[in-house]
């Protein structure tokens, strides 16, 4: 995702929309499956309504650009390893972001700062440690469908 220039209106659009093009097909794909039984918090941790918000300002819309497989309960797992860890990442966009010169990019955050100051890698990593019944194997694989949708969403941008 370092392709994108975050600084510029066009460049911060881009990426937005690359993400929200696998974020959107992905979280759709862990409600079908049922991640609320798995993470009763899910409404705080799902971001597709943030993405959508950060493009709308920039005069952007949010699609699925890519489509993923249903997800088996390990599969969800293994995808909210995916989307949960990018929290860690986005942490570094935002500075680049800040730097922006442009105001609406500087405002258009949503996304890229949710859940700031709540725990949710750390609630993730609790509930990872104490699910007994996750088959790793399937884990591994959903996590590595989650990041090659990223790529696909990217490629298609």
């Amino acid at each position: 995702m370092s392709a994108f220039d975050l600084t510029l209106s066009s460049g911060y659009r881009r990426f937005l929309q690359a993400s929200a093009g696998a974020l959107l097909p992905l979280e759709a794909a862990l409600v079908d499956a049922g991640v609320a039984k798995m993470f009763s918090d899910w409404p705080e941790r799902t971001r597709s309504a943030a993405i959508a918000a950060d493009l709308d300002q920039l005069g952007g819309t949010a699609h699925a650009t890519v489509s993923v497989r249903p997800l088996t309960a390990s599969g969800i797992i293994g995808t909210m390893y995916v989307l949960e860890g990018s929290r860690l990442g986005a942490k570094f966009l935002l500075k680049a972001v800040a730097a922006a010169a442009d105001p609406r990019i500087r405002e258009a955050t949503a996304y890229l700062s949710h859940g700031n100051g709540k725990r949710l890698w750390q609630s993730f990593l609790s509930k990872l440690a104490c699910e007994e019944s996750c088959d790793e194997g399937e884990a591994i694989e959903a996590a590595r469908s989650a990041f090659a949708a990223f790529e696909r969403a990217v490629d298609r941008s």
